[in-house]
Parts: C-alpha cells; structure tokens; sequence
C-alpha cells in the first residue's frame, strides 16, 4: 500500500462536504485546528452550497472534491460532513491525478464510500471525525488526526469492558468503516476485499433487524470467513421494533462470526462516539485482543 506524503507546516488542507449541507460557521471549529497546527485550509464550494440536504448538486459536490483531488498544493482533503450522497459523485470522478500524486483524504460514516474505492488504488486513508462537532469530542480524537498527518507514531490502546471479545493476535490490513456504507457498495467496483485483512465496522441510528440483514449479506459475500480479524467500534443509538429482535448490536455481530477463530473485539473506540479515534485504513496493522485490553500498532 502506498502512504500519502505527511504534512508539513503550512501546508494546504482542503474542505469539502461530498454528502450533506454546512455551512462556514459549522466547520469554524476545524478551521481553528486546522490553523492551531500550522495548516492552511482552503475552503471548497460546497461548503455553504444547498440543493435539498445536500452540499450542493452532484455536480457541484463532484467538481469541487475533483479540484481539490488535481491541485497539487493540497496535501490533504477534510470532508467536512457525512450523512448521504457521496456514493451519487463518485462514478463522475477522475481518480488518476491523485493515484499518481496521492494525498490523505480524511472522514467517516458516509466518506467511508471514498475508503472503499481509494483502498482499490492500494493507496491509505484516513478513518476520522469530520468537521462537525470535532471540538466536542475527546482529545484523542483531535491528537490521532495529528499523529497521521504529521508522520508520527499511532498506537491505540483501551480497556475493554466488553466480555464477548475473542482473544488472539493477528497482522494484516486495517479496512472497512459504516457498515450501512460497506453493505451498501458490495457488487459494485468499489467493494472491498477483506481476505486476510482486519475488518472495522461501526454503525449509528440503525434498526437491530438492519444490522442482521448487512451482516448477513457480508457472510454470504465472502467478507467474513477470511479475515485475520475483526474490530467493532460504535454500534450506538439503535432502534427496535415493537417485536424485540432480541439481541443487541454486539450480539448480533458475535452470532455471524461465531464459527470463526480471528481475534475479535469490541466497544473499540471509533465510530459515532464520543472517542473517534484516527485509523488508517489500508495499513497493515498488528492487532492484539484479550478479554480486557485491545491494541491495534499502525507501526508494524
């Protein structure tokens, strides 16, 4: 896999939104973090942009993200927030400028969509909070950003509370994200292959039922028998039916890999939670599990 090049103070940082509408004073709090660490940001057109809940058109939201990818003074891409619509520009966009000249494109939920089909090109990612709500969040989820742009070292370490993790070791590539978005993409050109690698997954606001269905497709694609482990972060704010389904979010995911024997551990702390930690996607990782401690070195 191929790393972007790392930062350097006063380099650009591009802002766009490639899903939903926000506006300047919503990303104000990523422009100060931004230029806290010595970075110039260059606001994109979509930001402020309106077409219904989106940043804009598909065409303004495609055009903007594309010029952003071609200029070579930006050395990074912030997507400024999630939601949906990503998925509607990426089939109009010219990837070759930024395979040849890759940068770090940073976001989750909906950028996972953007995960996916750079992870095709062999190039890494970054897993990470968008502009919204970036200042309220803990400050490991600020610092890890940091840590990845700049070139230093990422080790993510926590005290698991979870008594379903399946304790183990494994070396392999770090891929995945929403799973709604991963569930969403299989069968086309930008679905991943996970065979061999460490799958992250992590999802908001979905029904019980819902997770079963996308975990369950994953299974029969073939996403889940060959993977060299598993990390579930955020699985929060679910909904239910007036039937319960019966389980949790966690135990649903425990009953489809079940049969496996990879490591697998949860309450990671990434996703839609208050601790959303900076992953890098398409690095190969060492992940170690025990039923109380969870370590994931991006230096392996």
């Amino acid at each position: 896999m191929v790393t972007p090049p790392f930062l350097n103070p006063g380099d650009i940082v591009g802002i766009v939104s490639t899903a939903r509408k926000i506006s300047d004073e919503e990303i104000s709090p990523l422009l100060e973090l931004i230029k806290s660490w010595g970075l110039k940001p260059r606001i994109g057109k979509s930001i402020n942009a309106e077409n219904d809940q989106f940043a804009g058109n598909d065409a303004i939201r495609a055009s903007d993200l594309q010029e952003m990818l071609d200029d070579k003074d930006v050395k990074a891409v912030w997507c400024a927030r999630g939601g949906y619509g990503t998925v509607r520009i990426l089939d109009s966009l010219d990837f070759s400028v930024f395979m040849e000249h890759p940068k770090w494109i940073v976001g989750y939920s909906d950028v996972t969509v953007l995960h996916s089909h750079i992870h095709g090109f062999g190039i890494e990612s970054l897993h990470a909070n968008m502009a919204t709500d970036i200042h309220t969040k803990s400050e490991d989820t600020r610092s890890s950003v940091h840590e990845v742009l700049f070139g230093n070292d990422l080790v993510h370490e926590y005290v698991s509370e979870e008594n379903k993790n399946r304790p183990g070791k494994a070396t392999g590539e770090l891929v995945g994200g929403n799973l709604s978005i991963l569930y969403s993409l299989l069968g086309s050109q930008s679905a991943i292959d996970t065979k061999g690698k460490i799958l992250f997954i992590e999802d908001l606001d979905e029904y019980l039922y819902h997770i079963d269905r996308m975990m369950m497709n994953l299974k029969r694609n073939g996403l889940l028998d060959g993977l060299a482990g598993l990390i579930v972060g955020g699985m929060n704010d679910m909904n239910d039916n007036t039937i319960p389904f019966g389980k949790t979010a966690e135990e649903i995911i425990q009953e489809h890999v079940e049969e496996f024997d990879y490591p697998v551990c949860y309450g990671f702390p990434a996703g839609h939670i208050q601790d959303n930690r900076a992953l890098i996607l398409g690095r190969k990782v060492e992940l170690e599990v025990s039923s109380s401690r969870v370590l994931i070195d991006f230096n392996a």
